[in-house]
């Protein structure tokens, strides 16, 4: 074959410059047109399908295709402007065909390259002058290039004249690659298509999402049960396959809503085999097993689109319209297999559709027989599927063929925390034992070795508000199980479930308040103790709870704790009764001591058996704050003891006891007042009596009568003369006299006092009225 050039604008010229209708083969310069539109800058506006071979040389063709000489279906080599068609996969939506123009050398007829620019003219002409329809060129035949180009006008002339049955299904399958409805149609009605090349349209159609094309294909008889090789995709499952299947299954696996539909109205048969699978199964064993895609056994197409679904689901709910979902395969369901799938769109579908929630797998073997669906979902893992079931009214407590494990039991084994908390939630009872071993779903964790994850889910589930159901409390006691776990919050939540039986007794005669004493738990028996449990009860060892207390760290805080309740006991130094407030006091407790006095009423100043008051207890064991606590709840001082000991007389040697001590006697004091001496004009008069004390109130210092009264607010106060006052009594001899002490006003005004008691009670008064003064201006220090 000779090469051709093509100048711009010039009809094509043969390199050894021979004329057109001269050359050896006839070729004619027509073959190579004249101006290119679409590489034109200037025509590029008109499109492709405005591209006109002929423009620039219709009279030179018009004559050369008169020439008898001349070949018109001689096949030459041009630089081709035509689509390219890429199918951009958009899930289950219709594939997008996405099309660019690219330039590239190959071989052309007159004919095709007519087709394919859309010169209805020169195609017509071509035909006249013996055109050859039927000739194929590396991009197919002209029907073809008429078909992807669009020009329908040009595609039913090239029927009419002849077109092959090769040319026009080649050209079916082009309109149905590319969505194109209509030229389907026409090719159709040429019956020039044999069914086979009909079905693998149809079922390329299908797969793509082309709903108009499938439409018309089927309108046109195309038999929609027969099956194609096809290459089918998906990422979930992941499958990329030739596979021989029928256009439903096509439209199945590529997840077309719209097709299947279309399929199903034509009335295509559901009632087939798929072998798509990627899920297999034992069914002597019933063990269930990741396969590769369409590897494992045939199934229904029902199965296919629980696999291959799709987000609504309107495909399997258009199925099960055909199809019952209960139909078994393989010992199994549809049902357990959505299951399998972990698909709870699915299972919600099939639950609206009739599943039976309660069946069973069917298998040779007993060990894995008879699981209902709600076993598989525990068994999987399958959270969101087991809400659903348990939504649709399954049976929360059904058990397995030869084990007898319940649901709880099989999550518990598999460790699936999140499965166990709605299974607790819906009412799953936990003291249920399995028929093979005995053992229920909390020894099934211990033997797991999931004691921790067991007992999280469950203390979750119970802080969570939900009641926990156990028929049989002596397999599982939810107050034993939250009380060992000392988890406070749960246990606040048992406490207050109506019905709760605080004193309940396992068989060894431990209540929940002894199990927490055992083991030290503090908390979880301080709430025991104040929600009412009975703390005398005894264990077969004839044990109480405080007597369990003693072996564990917290010995002292548990006796501090049944203190608190006034509880008889027997201790090393048998004692038949003791004051709680006294106990209290002795041991330090601060909260309880004030709790006591001022909600439960007790005596402040109540004595013992050996004269002692609480406040003398508390000086003698150095408890400051206690100390002060009392005072301030009016603890008396004055009070002795049968062995004439005061509080401030027993707390002596312990500093901070005396501070507190000191504090209310000078308050009393001071606030109580008394006779002193006073000095006038600091010293320089004479002295005279007045009845000197503190007005709490407003924090000043009075003297005087009330119609002569003086009142002072005092900035400070010291023991003994101030030096004014010494220098001007140097002569009287008197400025050491004991039980002076002065105060200087805000006022800077000095005023010196003598009380009766010698310096320590000249230390009082200064301690008072500094104390006074300090409590008017910032305020008391409140302990409770």
């Amino acid at each position: 074959m000779s090469s051709w050039t093509r100048s711009p604008g010039r009809l094509l010229e043969c390199p050894s410059g021979c004329i057109p209708n001269a050359h050896p083969k006839g070729f004619s310069c027509f073959v190579l047109f004249g101006r290119d539109t679409l590489s034109d800058p200037e025509r590029s506006d008109l499109g492709h399908k405005h591209y006109d071979p002929w423009m620039g040389a219709r009279p030179i063709l018009l004559y050369r295709l008169g020439n008898p000489f001349v070949d018109v279906n001689y096949v030459g080599t041009v630089m081709l402007k035509c689509k390219k068609s890429e199918f951009v996969l958009r899930g289950e939506l219709a594939h997008h065909v996405v099309v660019e123009y690219e330039e590239f050398n190959t071989d052309v007829t007159p004919l095709f390259l007519a087709s394919h620019s859309g010169n209805f003219t020169l195609v017509r002409k071509l035909l006249n002058v013996g055109a050859d329809v039927n000739q194929r060129v590396f991009r197919g035949y002209p029907t073809t290039a008429a078909v992807r180009e669009g020009h329908l006008k040009i595609l039913e002339v090239l029927i009419s004249c002849g077109a092959s049955q090769l040319a026009c299904e080649e050209a079916l399958l082009e309109a149905s690659y590319l969505g194109l409805a209509r030229p389907a149609e026409m090719l159709m009605e040429s019956d020039m298509i044999r069914s086979r090349a009909a079905v693998h349209a149809l079922v390329s159609a299908s797969c793509r999402g082309f709903v108009d094309v499938a439409s018309a294909l089927l309108k046109c008889g195309v038999d929609a049960n027969a099956t194609d090789r096809l290459l089918l995709q998906s990422s979930k499952p992941f499958l990329h396959a030739n596979v021989n299947c029928s256009a439903l299954v096509a439209a199945i696996v590529s997840r077309q809503i719209n097709v299947v539909k279309i399929l199903l109205q034509a009335g295509v048969r559901t009632d087939i085999k798929v072998n798509l699978g990627a899920w297999s199964w034992d069914t002597n064993t019933g063990e269930d097993f990741r396969v590769g895609a369409g590897l494992a056994e045939p199934y229904s197409v029902t199965w296919c689109a629980v696999e291959y679904f799709e987000a609504s689901g309107a495909i399997l709910t258009m199925l099960l319209q055909h199809l019952s979902p209960n139909n078994p395969h393989l010992g199994r369901t549809l049902i357990h297999h959505a299951i399998l799938c972990n698909n709870a769109k699915a299972v919600d579908i099939l639950l609206s559709c009739g599943a039976d929630i309660e069946a069973q797998t069917n298998t040779t073997s007993k060990i894995d027989s008879q699981l209902r669906p709600i076993h598989l979902a525990a068994r999987l893992g399958s959270s969101q599927i087991l809400q659903h079931l348990i939504k649709a009214g399954c049976n929360v407590n059904s058990v397995t063929g030869e084990h007898g494990d319940t649901p709880l039991m099989i999550c518990t084994r598999y460790k699936s925390e999140k499965c166990l908390k709605i299974l607790a939630a819906a009412g799953a009872d936990f003291s249920v034992v399995n028929s093979s071993t005995g053992e229920s779903a909390s020894s099934i964790a211990e033997s797991s070795k999931w004691n921790l994850g067991f007992q999280q889910a469950v203390l979750d589930v119970i802080r969570d508000g939900v009641v926990i159901k156990s028929t049989n409390e002596v397999v599982f006691c939810p107050l034993m199980f939250v009380t060992r776990a000392n988890d406070t919050e749960a246990l606040k939540k048992l406490i207050e479930t109506e019905g709760v039986n605080l004193d309940r007794q396992d068989e060894n005669g431990f209540s929940a308040a002894m199990v927490a004493a055992k083991i030290g738990h503090l908390e979880a028996f301080k709430l025991l103790l104040n929600a009412g449990a009975d703390m005398k009860l005894r264990n077969k060892h004839g044990e109480t709870a405080l007597k369990l207390s003693e072996v564990n760290h917290n010995r002292i805080e548990f006796e501090k704790l049944m203190l608190k309740e006034s509880l008889e006991m027997t201790i090393k130094s048998p004692r038949c009764h003791f004051d709680s407030l006294h106990q209290a006091v002795e041991m330090g407790d601060f909260d309880y001591v004030r709790v006591l006095i001022t909600n439960e009423g007790y005596d402040v100043n109540s004595i013992d058996d050996d004269g002692y008051t609480p406040l003398m207890l508390a000086a003698k064991g150095g408890h400051a704050k206690l100390c002060e606590l009392l005072i301030c709840l009016g603890a008396k001082l004055e009070v002795e003891n049968h062995k004439h000991e005061t509080a401030f007389s027993l707390g002596k040697d312990k500093n901070d006891v005396v501070q507190v001590i000191k504090d209310k006697m000078a308050k009393e004091l001071v606030l109580k007042g008394a006779r002193v001496k006073k000095h006038t004009r600091c010293g320089k008069g004479s002295p005279h009596r007045r009845v000197l004390r503190m007005v709490e109130a407003i924090g000043v210092l009075r003297w005087g009568k009330w119609m002569n009264k003086r009142n002072a607010v005092c900035k400070g106060a010291d023991v003994g003369p101030s030096d004014v006052f010494r220098w001007n009594r140097r002569r009287r001899f008197d400025t050491d006299e004991p039980g002076l002490f002065h105060v200087v006003t805000t006022k800077n005004k000095e005023v010196h006092f003598v009380c009766e008691g010698g310096v320590e009670m000249a230390e009082l008064w200064v301690r008072g009225i500094k104390l006074v003064t300090r409590e008017a201006i910032f305020g008391k220090n409140r302990l409770f």
